[in-house]
C-alpha cells in the first residue's frame, strides 16, 4: 500500500503548489508558527512538538528544517496524505493516524514526554465546537508548564462589517498571487485519484471517511473569539492572536 519516493514527490510538490492558492499567505504563516515555537523551546535540549492535522507534512518538514534537535510527531487521519508525508518527509516527523478529537486518541501518539508546543495549519475547522472543547482540553494536558499551542488558521470575526473586509483582503492577496491557470484543493484530488499507484491509499481513505464522515467544506465558521473562549475554558491562560493577513490568523495558547 506504500508509494514509490518518485510518486510522492511529484503529489507533494503539486500539493505545495495547490495550498498556496488555497491558504492566505501560508509560507509567512508557517514562518510565525516557527518563530512562536523557537521561542517557546528556548534552552529545550531535545523539545517534543506535536503536529495537528499534518496532511502530508508541509508543517513538520518546515519544522524541522529549522529546528533539527526537535522530536515531532504528527497526526492526521487521512492514510493518503500521511503515506505520502512518511515517503517523502521520514526524516522530518513520525506520522501517525488518528482521528483528532476522538476518544482516547491521544493515547495512540505513545508521546515519550510532555509536549514542548502542539501546532497545527488549517487542520481544526472542521472540529465542531464540542469536540473542539475537548480536543483543547487534551492538549493542555499533554503541554509542559510553559508549552503552548499554535494554530494557524482562517478564522471569522464577530463583527460582520470586519469580517467582510478582512475576508475581502485575504481573497485579493490570493488572486494576486494566483497564475493563470492553477490547480486547486479539488483538482488536485481528482488528479490524484487518477494515478493507479495511489489507489489502495484512495480506497482506505473512502472508507474512513464514510466511516468517520466527509469533512471536506463542514468548517465550524467559529470567530476567533469563539476559540478564545474555548482555549480559556479548556485551562489555557493566556491567549493572544500574534499575526494576522486578511482572515488568517496565527492564534497562540500558552500553559502557565
Amino acid at each position: 500500500m506504500g508509494v514509490s519516493m518518485e510518486t510522492a514527490e511529484v503529489w507533494i510538490e503539486r500539493w505545495e503548489r495547490q495550498q498556496q492558492h488555497y491558504a492566505v499567505a501560508r509560507e509567512e504563516r508557517f514562518t510565525v508558527i516557527g518563530d512562536v515555537v523557537e521561542h517557546i523551546i528556548t534552552g529545550r535540549p531535545r523539545p517534543l512538538l506535536l503536529d495537528l492535522g499534518c496532511g502530508p507534512g508541509s508543517l513538520a518538514a518546515r519544522l524541522a528544517a529549522r529546528l533539527p534537535d526537535a522530536g515531532i510527531v504528527a497526526v492526521d487521519m487521512d492514510p493518503l496524505l500521511l503515506e505520502l508525508g512518511r515517503t517523502h518527509h521520514a526524516d522530518a516527523a513520525r506520522f501517525v493516524d488518528a482521528v483528532i478529537g476522538e476518544a482516547d486518541w491521544t493515547d495512540v501518539l505513545a508521546l515519550e514526554g510532555p509536549l514542548d508546543a502542539v501546532v497545527s495549519s488549517t487542520a481544526l475547522h472542521y472540529l465542531s465546537e464540542r469536540t473542539l472543547l475537548r480536543t483543547y482540553r487534551s492538549l493542555f494536558a499533554l503541554l509542559r508548564p510553559g508549552g503552548a499551542l499554535v494554530n494557524g488558521d482562517h478564522f471569522p470575526l464577530d463583527d460582520r462589517r470586519c469580517a467582510d473586509l478582512t475576508t475581502v483582503v485575504g481573497r485579493r492577496r490570493a488572486e494576486r498571487s494566483r497564475t493563470r491557470e492553477h490547480e486547486d484543493w479539488r483538482s488536485w484530488w481528482a488528479a490524484a485519484a487518477e494515478d493507479p499507484e495511489l489507489a489502495d491509499l484512495f480506497a482506505q481513505r473512502e472508507k474512513r471517511r464514510a466511516a468517520s464522515g466527509n469533512h471536506d467544506g463542514n468548517d465550524n465558521d467559529l470567530p476567533l473569539a469563539c476559540h478564545v473562549e474555548l482555549l480559556r475554558a479548556a485551562g489555557f491562560a493566556h491567549v493572544t492572536p500574534v499575526w494576522q493577513y486578511g482572515d488568517s490568523h496565527v492564534l497562540v495558547a500558552l500553559k502557565n
